[in-house]
């Protein structure tokens, strides 16, 4: 998949990469990175020589048919690790499950502390299970990752991707074996989450934002939605107002029923009594 995707990639795109040198030769270690794109997971590991494993939801891999099966072996061979969602605490502790065994190998785990993709390019808050508690439970140096202008070359509703030079700066390792043993308490996973977003935030001169993404997205997707609704009213108004004008006269007004019949000339006009004319 290297040869095969990461080097057209690297080719056509281009990406300029910061810090290659904060990349252990062997050994394990964490590559925590913002994320703003989906081909974030496809850029990091083709600018490195050694392979990335992350972590995806199960279902890329258990899907049924030709497709299923293609969506498979392309996840498996770009270094992406089935995670089962289901279960009380679901991709939760499937994650960290997955993350400590691939430190254990010795190899590079990748993970996205954000939890989902920026909705804006800002960078959220980390969610501090998976991310700290690899770290803390197997003593894998985090090295801090930023992506940079991924979001752009493929924006949402665009089918063609933009040809143009995303980046990608590499921080120098963190070191949180003075936590070793703690990584249950969760003021301490706190604490290791936020440095490593903090390290993110200097790398890539993102906006950081103290809420999660996911929230940020249901945010966004109710005023879109409140939006949309506001809208909708406003049209219903306007059309009940033009069917209203519509069955009015031209001047607005309506006579009543039998005005003006006695300048029509006809048999009811009177003048004065005929007595009194005879009278006079």
């Amino acid at each position: 998949m290297k040869f095969s995707i990461g080097g057209p990639l690297k080719l056509a795109f281009r990406p300029w990469v910061e810090g290659l040198e904060n990349i252990p030769a062997d050994g394990p270690a964490i590559l925590a990175s913002n994320h703003l794109s989906f081909s974030d997971s496809f850029f990091l590991p083709a600018v490195l020589e050694r392979k990335v494993t992350f972590i995806a939801k199960a279902e890329y891999f258990t899907t049924p048919g030709i497709k299923g099966r293609m969506t498979a072996a392309f996840f498996k061979g770009v270094g992406q690790l089935p995670v089962d969602r289901s279960g009380a605490r679901g991709a939760g502790e499937a994650a960290i499950k997955s993350g400590i065994e691939v430190i254990e190998r010795g190899e590079l785990f990748g993970i996205y502390p954000e939890g989902t993709r920026s909705p804006d390019g800002r960078l959220y808050r980390g969610k501090p299970g998976g991310l700290a508690r690899v770290a803390l439970a197997t003593g894998a140096p985090v090295i801090p990752v930023a992506m940079i202008d991924t979001e752009k070359i493929q924006p949402p509703g665009k089918l063609m991707p933009k040809l143009m030079r995303p980046g990608i700066r590499i921080g120098k390792p963190l070191d949180f074996s003075r936590y070793s043993g703690m990584e249950h308490d969760r003021f301490v996973l706190r604490a290791v989450t936020d440095e490593v977003m903090y390290e993110i935030m200097k790398l890539s001169g993102q906006e950081y934002v103290d809420i999660y993404a996911t929230a940020a997205k249901r945010q966004i997707a109710d005023a879109a939605k409140a939006e949309k609704d506001a809208e909708k009213a406003a049209r219903a108004v306007l059309a009940q107002a033009e069917k209203q004008a519509a069955a009015e006269p031209a001047d607005g007004t309506a006579a009543p029923e039998g005005e003006g019949r006695g300048e029509s000339g006809g048999e009811e006009e009177t003048g004065p009594a005929d007595g009194q004319r005879s009278g006079s």
